[in-house]
């Protein structure tokens, strides 16, 4: 709010200098007098005249120093005022940006294991990273335009207003037709965005499948059809980035073109008042005129705002998507907090079904405490389904799961963790030290109890 206000005081600050300059300055012998709020603008006008006046009388030089003084120490607050502004708005930026990664790595943390085999990891990993990106590009660092902008515009038209009022009525008009015809040429951009982004997320996944499935690739000598599967992404995001640069870059051009076509407008007409109709002094013309040209700027940016905005929402509907998931597995309101298995494991007619093919039909069988059990059977005939069911990856369709007589569902999941350990079939080393990667289960592990566990998996 100071940045605008500064900056519309500063331009009315060159009157007073092109009046001692043309010879214009209105002669005031005695110093005004403050009547209140309602005077204060004749308060200040008068002030600045008797002030001059005064002066003009004694030393020229010195008049001419207090003039221009007032105009630096104005554009010096204007300044100062937009530099504190952008100082404490970086907190906020960056702090919405730390926020908003921290929820989504919440969320991946605490979703079931089913949302992962629907999704691809690379796109997870755009949607982290790059979309995220996007929002802090396209939102937050346009946070301060836009109560900025807007703010230079209405008290520069204020005080535009007070000058000529036939004037700004122009000036008045150009704003919503050029807000217009910019919305027009932006209304595309969201769905480009949104292509591009989705495009970066399926680079990703090729990329993480590409390094994951070394071996395969090498094996099968499919290195060329990979090869080929990402140049093909590569050239659609060439496309995709290209359309929605072209639409990007006409922001600018536009709002300018528009900005000088009513420039040229105000010149005409305002020329008129000055030289035929005498309705208005050169002087203040003048800086009318600098007022007129400095709502073209922050007009420039609020239609950038508008572009970037567009483009911001594809990604912000991304990340939303993922924040937005309802986890289906979440613990009952009475869940209990066991964690020993004292009899059996007994599966109970259960039914299970991934989407609409069903993998598990009406199973029934007892593990006892202390026996070693194996499932026997062809690829894909359930094994891995049923140990992921007793992890609670996944709800039964159908039938019983019981840990004692305890039914799975109603366990804390917590506690139902504490009583299972799992060899998965690929070994999952985490980028951190050994020690790090053997305490994963538990974090307050004394050095013994590392060591026994390392010796007890040879």
């Amino acid at each position: 709010m100071l940045y605008a206000l500064f900056g519309a005081l500063a331009f009315i600050a060159f009157i007073p200098m092109l009046n001692v300059l043309f010879e214009k300055t209105e002669r005031t012998t005695t110093p005004p007098v403050y009547q209140g709020i309602s005077g204060l603008e004749d308060y200040i006008k008068n002030g600045l005249n008797y002030l001059v006046s005064s002066r003009l009388e004694k030393d020229i030089d010195m008049t001419l120093v207090i003039v221009v003084a007032l105009i630096i120490t104005l554009f010096l607050l204007k300044n100062l005022s937009n530099y504190l502004a952008l100082y404490f708005i970086t907190f906020l930026r960056n702090g919405i940006i730390k926020d908003l990664r921290n929820a989504l790595y919440n969320k991946i943390i605490t979703l079931p294991v089913a949302y992962f085999t629907e999704k691809r990891k690379g796109d997870l990993m755009a949607r982290l990273t790059s979309d995220v990106n996007e929002i802090q590009v396209s939102f937050l660092s346009i946070l301060e335009l836009l109560v900025r902008e807007p703010l230079t515009i209405i008290f520069t038209l204020v005080i535009m207003f007070r000058i000529s009022t036939e004037l700004s009525l122009f000036v008045l008009i150009f704003i919503p037709i050029s807000g217009f015809i910019i919305s027009m040429i932006g209304k595309r951009l969201k769905k480009h965005s949104e292509k591009v982004q989705k495009e970066q997320g399926d680079f990703l996944s090729i990329i993480d499948e590409t390094v994951n499935g070394q071996k395969i690739i090498k094996t099968f000598g499919a290195g060329k059809h990979f090869i080929e599967r990402f140049h093909q992404s590569t050239r659609r995001f060439f496309k995709f980035s290209n359309k929605l640069l072209h639409r990007t870059n006409l922001a600018s051009p536009t709002s300018e073109f528009l900005g000088i076509t009513v420039i040229g407008v105000l010149l005409w007409y305002g020329g008129r008042m000055v030289l035929v109709d005498k309705a208005l002094e050169g002087t203040t013309f003048i800086v009318y005129m600098g007022l007129a040209y400095n709502i073209l700027t922050p007009a420039k940016g609020i239609s950038r705002a508008m572009y970037s905005i567009q483009k911001g929402n594809a990604a912000a509907e991304r990340v939303l998507e993922i924040l937005l998931t309802k986890n289906t597995l979440k613990d009952a309101p009475n869940a209990s907090l066991k964690n020993s298995l004292n009899t059996a494991i007994s599966f109970k007619n259960i039914f299970f079904s991934y989407g609409e093919k069903t993998i598990i039909k009406d199973i029934s069988f007892t593990i006892k405490k202390g026996e070693t059990v194996a499932l026997v059977g062809s690829s894909g005939s359930g094994k891995t389904t049923l140990a992921n069911l007793l992890n609670r990856f996944y709800d039964i369709d159908a039938g019983e799961l019981l840990i004692d007589d305890t039914p799975i569902s109603s366990i804390k999941k917590t506690a139902l963790y504490e009583m299972i350990g799992i060899v998965t079939q690929e070994a999952i080393l985490f980028n951190d030290s050994v020690i790090n990667n053997l305490k994963i289960g538990k974090q307050d592990a004394t050095e013994k109890e590392i060591i026994d566990a390392a010796k007890v998996a040879n």
